[in-house]
Formats: structure tokens, C-alpha cells, sequence
């Protein structure tokens, strides 16, 4: 209920002046105005660490749990992983079922990846079709190759949205720390590059960051 609503019923049970209702809805804007401002605060805030069509971390947040989970991973000699995935062909199936279609196949995609991961990894929506990964407190980069399996095993069915059977698959590049790099902005520039060498060279895979492939990119 409103806080007009709720003056109205208290002007509607007592008796009560002009001088004092016009005081009272007064008040009642004020007090409207105050709540209106702290709800728009909190969308703005939400917007800046989910994305809104997924409710997915976005860029902002998955980069804040990154170094955290760098700083964890330093102190306790533990391994993290970045991995970066982008949707094949989601451009023709964008072009050709038009954006509300796009959009319905992100979040069911979005909800797949969820499902492939442990309860302490961070699934993050970080632009258009690309997404990515955060897996921390590795003992082993096996554990990467696991989750990028089930990612792609997960993608072997289509996505059956409104009355369309739509076959996808993603191409992902993986990034670890301390062996690739240390910073959170390298790991994510490096994942990057590997993802874009899994989509160059025939999609539907995964590949491991390599140093030689800094060169590979740009032939």
C-alpha cells in the first residue's frame, strides 16, 4: 500500500481540517518522493553489478570477485581459471528471428551455464553474446577442462523457444592464474584471445591460452 493510500484512509476516519490535510498530503509527498528516490538509487546500483536480461553478474562484479578471488588464490597457493564464451552464429539467429528471439536464447543459454558450474563460480553476462567464467579455488586446470565438457555436452540439445527448435553451440577460451598471468586484466585479455582462436578455427571447443597465440591472432 501506498503511503498516499494510507493517508487517505486516516483523513477518511477522523476528522481533520483543511489546513491540516493539505499538510498531511504534503508530508505524504515528501515521504513519496524519498521512496521513489531510494528505489531508483538501488535500480542504478543494480544495474551497475547484473545484467538486467539474464540476472547475471555483469562486467563490473565479475571483475570485483576476480581479485578477490586472486588474493585468495595467492595466499592459499590455489589455481583460478578464466573462461570466456561466445555464442556461435548468434548474429544469423539475431538477423534472422529478430531481437526478442536473441534475447529468449540468451537467458535459456545463461541458464544452461549455471547449471555446469559449482555453487562458489561466478557465471557473469559481460557483453552482447559473450559471457564469462570464473572458476576459483582450483587444485587442478582438469577441473577446467570438466566444466568446459559439461558446457558444451549442455549445448547438444537445442533450445526449443516458442514454437522454434534452435541448435547453437559456443566456442571458449580459458585463462589460469599464475600460469598465464596475474593481473585480472590479463587473465581476461588472454582468455580472450584463446576464445577467439577456439571460434576461428572451427567453434564447438575449447582452448587453453598459449603465449604463441598472441601471434596467431593477428595472421
Amino acid at each position: 500500500m501506498s503511503v498516499s493510500s494510507i493517508l487517505s484512509i486516516v483523513v477518511a476516519v477522523d476528522p481533520w481540517h483543511e489546513e491540516d490535510i493539505a499538510l498531511l498530503h504534503i508530508t505524504a509527498d515528501i515521504i513519496g518522493n524519498t521512496i521513489a528516490h531510494k528505489q531508483s538509487e538501488a535500480l542504478v546500483t543494480y544495474m551497475a553489478y547484473y545484467d538486467i536480461l539474464t540476472a547475471l553478474p555483469s562486467r563490473n562484479l565479475f571483475q570485483d570477485r576476480l581479485k578477490v578471488a586472486l588474493v585468495h588464490a595467492k595466499r592459499y597457493k590455489k589455481l583460478v581459471a578464466v573462461m570466456i564464451l561466445d555464442l556461435d552464429h548468434f548474429k544469423s539467429i539475431n538477423d534472422t528471428l529478430g531481437h526478442y528471439m536473441g534475447d529468449l536464447l540468451l537467458k535459456r543459454f545463461a541458464e544452461r551455464l549455471t547449471q555446469c558450474v559449482r555453487r562458489g563460480d561466478t557465471v557473469a553476462r559481460t557483453g552482447g553474446d559473450e559471457f564469462t567464467i570464473l572458476l576459483p579455488d582450483l587444485v587442478h586446470a582438469l577441473n577446467t577442462v570438466i566444466v568446459a565438457s559439461k558446457i558444451i555436452d549442455a549445448l547438444n540439445q537445442p533450445f526449443r523457444l516458442e514454437g522454434h527448435e534452435i541448435h547453437t553451440t559456443t566456442s571458449i577460451g580459458i585463462s589460469l592464474y599464475p600460469f598465464d598471468a596475474e593481473s585480472p586484466e590479463e587473465l581476461i585479455k588472454k582468455a580472450d584471445i584463446a576464445m577467439y582462436l577456439s571460434k576461428a578455427r572451427g567453434k564447438n571447443t575449447y582452448r587453453f591460452y598459449k603465449s604463441d597465440m598472441n601471434n596467431k591472432r593477428n595472421t
